[in-house]
């Protein structure tokens, strides 16, 4: 491809969002602030972009329509005093949907509660789809809809229609056989038609006419039950062996209707992309790896199938299904206009000749593009954290190493560039345990520690995502057993790689992270000098009795699937039940409204502390939940955990 020319200034959001000045010794705020994007989507003409960004005070996010040829109007959409808004989905060239959504703190981005909104770009005509809306006393409600709503699909030979999931609420509190639905919807109007409807909660995926072809549920061990229909006009069969042996997810369909595009597992290795032919029920292997998942799925064009696949579990690569093809040397050009750094298609105009495309780094939190296909120059729309600047940043890098049993684990190593030898490290488990994993991109709490001269250690113990269903549930039951050897064995080998001062090293984690940053010093007291627990587990007990996840069937089986209900091994795997064995300096965070892991887990462990008469640092943040959401609590949060953290492993 012909070299990319790169437009001198930022293309629409000079003047609506300003960054400050940057600084030198970065502050705890910048670390603190939530992005100035949250989602962007480009219209089909290539006319618009709409952003949903954040107010002032963050408790609002509107949705930007943002005119490219730099011609025309800003326009700024409400959709609720105090609401959130996710999901941007263009179904015209000048209508718009959204959903209403609310903040999840540890990540601190919006996530949808299933109320959809629409509206055109001059926001004169706004319709609400999909909500339930309260009687006030004075005024009935209009819409009654209980349940969560999500666009599917947009039906491009149909302008202004999209298919919707609509999955209803339980009738009670132990109901799990939850009604699916999928609606045509006319966004102009909010008038929909029932295509489908499944009893049990239910995954519809579609063809290219947008009928739907595979059906996705689970049995009673919450395993996938897949049915498919051969052709768009079968009843629905189960998915023979021959085209899945355990799960599978339909990416895409050509216009044929038969052809079509499949991540599929057969066992419980990474899932592998597959061509599949859904009349034959045949399949042929394109792209996949035995010891990590793929992470995402490159398209081509507007509406095209896959050409690539990016893997991030290890260290970050991307695999072409045709390297000669025009996708793929756009994306490779692309990679090498921005060395060390991803490149992510995000959204085609309907011509092909404009491409949304966002680039990330470890030291990039991301930033938007434009790429004119006719031009080939490239405008920068905005960065996602303007104030954060590369070159004051430290690099992470993807690291491997084997633990006592064999096992292969990937990890993460962030510390400040130069001055090499052993330095003073901070060990950081991720949450989840099982599902989520940490990748190479950019992550606040690795670079808040590393700017203040710690290295980060973060390894992906068995149990996480990435990897496949049996590495996932190899996990299981193993909490304080063999999850928390693979973190100890990647702290040996820092200490052995001499990236690590073996005097000088604490524990900080968030969720499950905090839970493994209290059991380490138990487990491992020889390695660490302070433990940090933020939001985190610290009675397994207690998780049979309070929070979120035992509310509902499907909670109470994964529960006992991966902790057990033996109580002396429960109490064996809890810090608070083993506060006898902290000899380290320990500090714990919590929200006062946390419902995934609430405050009696905080309670659990600082009473026990004080009952054996140990001092305990503490912060509970008022209002806050699963993490803080206000910028405020996270730096004060932040400025607790460098004087912490000062004080006992500290220059």
């Amino acid at each position: 491809m012909k070299p990319i020319a790169f437009a001198g200034s930022t293309l629409v959001l000079a003047g609506i969002l300003s960054a400050p000045a940057f600084a030198q010794g970065i502050p705890v705020t910048d670390f603190s602030r939530h992005p100035e994007i949250s989602d962007i989507a480009l219209s089909p003409d290539g006319k618009y972009v709409a952003l949903a960004v954040p107010t002032p005070d963050n408790m609002e996010t509107r949705l930007l329509i943002l005119p490219l040829d730099q011609g025309g109007e800003t326009r700024s959409l409400r959709f609720g005093r105090q609401q959130h808004v996710t999901d941007i989905v263009w179904s015209d060239d000048d209508q718009i949907v959204v959903a209403r959504a609310r903040m999840e703190p540890l990540r601190a981005r919006p996530y949808s509660y299933g109320e959809l909104m629409s509206s055109d770009v001059n926001g004169k005509t706004q319709e609400t789809l999909f909500a339930y809306v309260s009687d006030d006393g004075v005024r009935t409600g209009g819409r009654k809809d209980q349940g969560f709503a999500s666009i599917v699909k947009v039906l491009d030979d149909e302008p202004g229609k999209v298919l919707v999931d609509f999955t209803a609420w339980p009738t009670s509190r132990n109901d799990e056989d939850r009604t699916t639905s999928i609606y045509k919807v006319d966004t102009r109007t909010g008038n929909r038609q029932e295509l489908e409807q499944s009893k049990e909660t239910a995954s519809f995926m579609f063809d290219h006419a947008g009928r739907a072809r595979l059906k996705v549920t689970s049995d009673d061990n919450d395993d996938p039950v897949l049915a498919y229909r051969p052709d768009g006009n079968s009843e629905w069969k189960p998915v023979p062996k021959s085209l899945a042996g355990y799960d599978m997810s339909l990416l895409y369909v050509e216009p044929d209707n038969n052809t079509g595009y499949a991540r599929i597992t057969d066992k419980g290795e990474p899932a592998q992309l597959y061509r599949i032919d859904l009349a034959k029920g045949t399949r042929e292997r394109l792209a996949g790896r035995d010891d990590v998942a793929i992470s995402r799925v490159l398209y081509a064009g507007h509406d095209g199938a896959p050409f690539g696949v990016i893997y991030d579990a290890a260290k970050p690569s991307v695999q072409y299904l045709d390297p000669t093809s025009e996708w793929a040397k756009l994306h490779a050009g692309l990679l090498k206009s921005f060395p060390g750094q991803m490149v992510s298609f995000l959204q085609w105009t309907r011509d092909n000749r404009k491409l949304l495309f966002t680039t990330w780094s470890d030291r990039n939190p991301g930033a938007y593009y434009l790429l004119d296909r006719d031009t080939n120059k490239v405008q920068l729309i905005n960065e996602v954290m303007p104030w954060i600047k590369a070159a004051a940043l430290s690099p992470t890098a993807p690291i491997s190493f084997k633990t006592r049993d064999g096992l292969t684990l990937y990890g993460l190593y962030t510390a400040p560039a130069g001055n090499g030898g052993p330095r003073p490290m901070v060990v950081l488990p991720h949450g989840g345990p099982h599902g989520p994993y940490d990748s190479w991109g950019y992550d606040a709490d690795a670079q808040f520690l590393a700017s203040r001269g710690y290295a980060v250690l973060q390894v992906n113990f068995r149990g996480s995502g990435g990897r496949g269903k049996d590495f996932e549930e190899s996990g299981y039951r193993e909490w304080g057993g063999k999850m928390m050897d693979d973190i100890a064995d990647g702290v040996r080998w820092a200490i052995a790689s001499k990236l690590a001062d073996p005097d000088r090293i604490c524990t900080f984690g968030a969720s499950f992270g905090g839970y493994a940053a209290l059991m380490q010093p138990i487990r491992y007291p020889e390695l660490y000098k302070c433990a940090i627990g933020y939001v985190g587990v610290y009675d397994l007990e207690v998780m049979y009795k309070a929070g979120d996840i035992k509310s509902s069937k499907s909670g109470r089986r994964y529960l006992e699937r991966v902790l057990g209900k033996d109580e002396a091994t429960l109490a064996a795997n809890s810090p608070s039940r083993n506060v006898d064995k902290i000899k380290v300096p320990v500090m714990l965070a919590q929200g006062s409204i946390d419902q995934r892991v609430p405050m009696a887990q905080f309670d659990a462990l600082v009473d026990a502390f004080r009952k054996q008469g140990t001092p305990v640092e503490t912060m509970v943040a008022s209002g806050e939940g699963h993490g803080f959401y206000k910028p405020e609590n996270r730096a004060e949060l932040y400025k607790r955990i460098e004087a912490f953290l000062d004080k006992n492993i500290g220059h």
